[in-house]
């Protein structure tokens, strides 16, 4: 039987981080994953996306100066812009093996299953170690529903050979409209379905809803407060069934995305026979990424249950973790100020807190809201929207949340980010010179008047 003092479970950041400082503080070390090697993020997550999102921006930035300016829209060809997201993926795998490897860490390519505490089974062989680290990342959401098999999920929007006509996405989070905005502007039909009231439920109402209506005038069905049954095949398209306000209704597209969300990767880990406690959350972790049920059990990534879905939040709890093998109780987790972004269009950025939250654990609150569309920055590349919602503490001046709509707000959250997390005064703020005419100096004019 195989010994290893530290065996890790995912080869994402988080696992990768923690597989390398262990091994170079002289520990035997193994790692798996039952996909490719290198995460979600960098082979069909973050990465890929931005490669293929930028040109329905680019497309969109076009349409809005047509006749200003622009006289023929680019045209886009899809073939060539997956053959160049193919670069940015395809040697990733091949790569992070051979750096695994060069380290002296062995590799395993399958999902383990626990024994017991001590033990897993992977690839036929049974392996004890010292530490576990579950870094398995989230997996999308199973629906239950009939037919759930002919659902496509976000790996083949990112593969898709060619554009289909029209395509329906069941959930409005991140995903589901990011892509139903990238496949809207390159000319297939949408709908989104979701089963609550609103779309992107962690963002700002007000925002939002200013985001939703601007889409829908650009050709985006919207389907609220609807829950989805089943999915069948017919001979071009698909036909979903769903009920609307207690009454049954379908619809028929080329393709159906199941965009529900995704969840923490632990089942087929068989946790119980390790005894190791998880949740909807996760794995539940201390501040030391450390099982509460099993000491000798890390979890970093989105598959704890201190998880944000966050490349750069992964590697800082895979860190977090080893060290923690390395030397017991050597370094705490405690949650950073973390900016979001999704990148829709136009991009919709939050950081800090919500409305809600800021009222509730402050007596007063000042909220500086507005449509800026009219200002310079969105009128001279004829943005169709541009908002922004800003949340300060009245006693203290101090800046406690942003909310930005914008091209540049993916840009522009991180300037705001940085002021919350220095607790700068909105006096301290527009103080600061930035580069003028630019998204970043608009900040400065979105605190002068409260709303």
């Amino acid at each position: 039987m195989e010994k290893y003092d530290v065996f890790v479970i995912g080869t994402g950041i988080a696992g990768q981080t923690a597989a390398k400082i262990c091994c170079e503080n002289g520990l035997k070390v193994a790692i798996c994953d039952n996909r490719e090697f290198g995460g979600v993020c960098a082979n069909r997550g973050c990465d890929p996306k931005k490669v293929l999102i930028q040109f329905s921006e680019l497309l969109d930035y076009s349409r809005h100066l047509k006749g200003l300016g622009i006289e023929k829209l680019p045209k886009i060809n899809w073939k060539a812009i997956q053959k160049l997201k193919s670069k940015f993926t395809s040697k990733v795998p091949e790569s992070t093996e051979k750096n695994l490897t060069q380290l002296g860490i062995d590799i395993y390519h399958q999902s383990p299953e626990f024994i017991d505490k001590n033990t897993i089974s992977v690839e036929g062989k049974k392996i004890t170690a010292s530490y576990f680290v579950i870094a398995s990342g989230r997996v999308p959401r199973t629906l239950h529903i009939k037919g759930e098999k002919h659902l496509k999920l976000s790996d083949d929007i990112l593969n898709l050979e060619k554009l289909p006509k029209t395509a329906t996405f069941i959930g409005s989070g991140y995903v589901g409209m990011e892509f139903a905005c990238m496949l809207n502007t390159l000319g297939t039909k949408v709908t989104i379905i979701e089963k609550g009231p609103k779309a992107l439920k962690a963002f700002d109402d007000y925002l939002v809803n200013l985001l939703v209506k601007k889409l829908k005038k650009d050709g985006i069905n919207f389907i609220f407060n609807a829950d989805v049954s089943r999915v069948e095949r017919l001979t071009k398209n698909y036909r979903l069934h769903y009920s609307e306000n207690g009454e049954h209704k379908a619809l028929k597209s080329r393709q159906v995305f199941n965009t529900a969300g995704r969840v923490p990767s632990t089942d087929v880990l068989q946790l119980q026979n390790a005894d190791i406690e998880a949740s909807s959350k996760g794995v539940d972790v201390n501040e030391f990424m450390q099982s509460t049920s099993q000491s000798h059990v890390y979890a970093c990534g989105d598959v704890s249950s201190a998880s944000l879905p966050l490349t750069p939040l992964s590697g800082l709890q895979g860190y977090i973790a080893a060290n923690n093998i390395i030397k017991a109780k050597s370094k705490t987790f405690s949650y950073p100020l973390v900016p979001s972004t999704v990148f829709t269009s136009p991009n919709l950025s939050s950081v800090g807190l919500s409305e809600a939250d800021a009222k509730s654990r402050y007596k007063s609150v000042k909220i500086y809201q507005g449509d800026a569309t009219d200002w310079y920055n969105a009128r001279k590349q004829n943005a169709k929207i541009y908002a922004y919602k800003i949340l300060v503490n009245e006693r203290t001046d101090e800046i406690l949340g942003a909310h930005l709509l914008s091209t540049e707000s993916n840009e522009c959250i991180n300037i705001l980010s940085m002021a919350i997390t220095q607790k700068m005064t909105t006096a301290q703020f527009k103080k600061q010179i930035f580069t003028y005419p630019s998204y970043t100096n608009d900040l400065k004019a979105m605190l002068k008047k409260e709303d």
